[in-house]
């Protein structure tokens, strides 16, 4: 027998045995293979397509949809500018955000907008700031992959929460009215790119960013913020008018610096179309946490080896800042279902104001320029970020304050007019994932290239106790540096002042 035979024998048999212990372990243990969310419709999303070839191949040897398989481009999609214009759109999304009413709030503190983060969106960004309204024009719900309003019975904000009445909710889409391929000028949100601002960049010599250690800062200190739900922070008559005695020390140092004028940072970064949201919740204690969140309608996925994952319709990211007796102590950046969390010293910032990156397509936030790696080793998935558009969401946002116990939000005096049945719509910002059958869909490694839109602002862990997203029960990790390769702090909750 030839080298060759053997070779072709082996592979045969290995192929086999593969083929063989993977149909025995998903009939035996199903729920082995649920990873994500779209896992759960497995059957029914094989089934759709056509090709018996296409089914077996993804159940047998999990190469599903490789007849769509799409190289990246250096352009996601296939845009014809000359096939999309802006008149069918109309304002009438427009309408749900004018109000009256652009006075700072009184429900919300002062500080909270001193320190609003700004944002450097990427340079060579494709899909840029979207405007919920004017997502929600362009979409139909979809129960799965039923439509149950006509197409031209757009939600709005002021009725989204109606969609929560079919089975509650969870498995309604906001799904495109067009092919997302085709990229249509409300996905792209070109419009939005921050307009007017400086070119000014931020300086670790004079924004007071502190590397290590932060001055002053002692553990006693911290253990009253970085947990709210530990012992000894019961709120008395005194600490209450200490708190109300530092917050008034806090703006009379601030009027002081700027000339007893309100503090404006005009010129800093631009104005976006696109609002962002602001949620600000008063945990108590002196502790107040202000949620920004900013929307995309379009989220472009990472490549490995020049094929693209992880493409969604919809793409929700958020910054917290917590403050302490009205100074900021850290801040949080959402990226890839985890995030990062720094001490406000430690960032960097344009007066007193944190800057944030926002990486290429993902939107994912970080807190320094440059290559991003995440989940795979040797760079394989990255993310990249740069000193692209300066955004300043301070310019043009909706300002929400946030009762986690009665479920309830309001519109602030910032913005009384801002809708609120929005915040509570159950379902998913974008299009379910599409079946194989779909010419868009492929997966390979588990990996699929479309997935499942995202859920809304409610749903990321706001009552959190610590600064991180994840469970409060889960250590948080506040670093002092935001250089690479430097030992950051690690705050765990083993106890008052560890």
């Amino acid at each position: 027998m030839t080298r060759k035979a053997k070779a072709i024998i082996a592979l045969l048999t290995t192929l086999i045995v593969y083929v063989s212990i993977n149909s025995i372990v998903r009939i035996t243990r199903p729920a082995a293979f649920v990873w994500y969310a779209e896992d759960r419709d497995e059957q029914h999303w094989i089934a759709s397509s056509r090709s018996w070839f296409d089914r077996k191949a993804c159940r047998w040897l999990s190469v599903c949809g490789a007849a769509h398989l799409q190289m990246a481009k250096g352009r996601f999609g296939q845009r014809d500018p000359a096939g999309w214009t802006d008149a069918e759109s109309s304002e009438r999304w427009r309408s749900f955000w004018r109000g009256d009413a652009e006075e700072r709030a009184r429900l919300i503190p002062d500080f909270v907008f001193h320190y609003a983060p700004l944002v450097h969106l990427y340079s060579g960004e494709q899909f840029w700031p979207g405007d919920i309204a004017e997502h929600l024009h362009h979409t139909t719900p979809f129960l799965n992959y039923t439509p149950i309003q006509a197409h031209w019975d757009h939600p709005t904000l002021s009725n989204l929460d109606d969609l929560n009445q079919w089975e509650k909710g969870w498995p309604v889409y906001l799904t495109s009215n067009d092919d997302v391929q085709s990229r249509p000028p409300w996905l792209e949100g070109e419009r939005n790119i921050p307009q007017g601002g400086d070119k000014q960049e931020s300086w670790s010599d004079w924004d007071g960013r502190v590397d290590g250690d932060i001055p002053g800062d002692t553990k006693e200190d911290r253990a009253q913020w970085y947990d709210f739900t530990q012992p000894g922070t019961i709120p008395t008559d005194d600490t209450l008018d200490q708190h109300h005695e530092a917050q008034q020390i806090f703006k009379e140092e601030l009027r002081k610096r700027y000339g007893g004028k309100e503090i404006r940072d005009d010129g800093a970064g631009g104005r976006s179309d696109a609002p962002a949201i602001l949620v600000v919740m008063d945990k108590g204690n002196g502790i107040i946490d202000a949620f920004w969140f900013y929307f995309y309608s379009f989220n472009l996925g990472n490549t490995v080896a020049n094929v693209r994952f992880g493409n969604h319709v919809g793409d929700w990211e958020h910054c917290l800042v917590r403050f302490y007796n009205g100074k900021p102590k850290a801040l949080f950046f959402s990226a890839h279902q985890g995030g990062e969390a720094y001490s406000y010293e430690a960032v960097e910032k344009i007066g007193q104001r944190p800057v944030i990156y926002s990486a290429e397509g993902s939107h994912a936030m970080y807190a320094t320029t440059g290559v991003h790696e995440y989940i795979l080793p040797w760079g394989l998935l990255h993310d990249v970020t740069d000193r692209g558009p300066l955004w300043d969401p301070l310019l043009n946002s909706h300002a929400y304050t946030y009762d986690f116990d009665e479920d309830n939000l309001r519109a602030s005096t910032f913005s009384p007019s801002a809708p609120t049945e929005w915040f509570y719509f159950k379902g998913h910002w974008g299009d379910k994932f599409y079946p194989l059958g779909d010419p868009r869909q492929y997966r390979f490694a588990g990996q699929y290239h479309y997935v499942n839109g995202p859920v809304g602002p409610r749903f990321k862990h706001l009552n959190r106790h610590k600064v991180c997203q994840g469970p409060d029960r889960a250590p948080c990790i506040i670093k002092n540096y935001v250089e690479q390769g430097k030992r950051p702090q690690r705050w765990g909750s083993s106890g008052l002042g560890d």
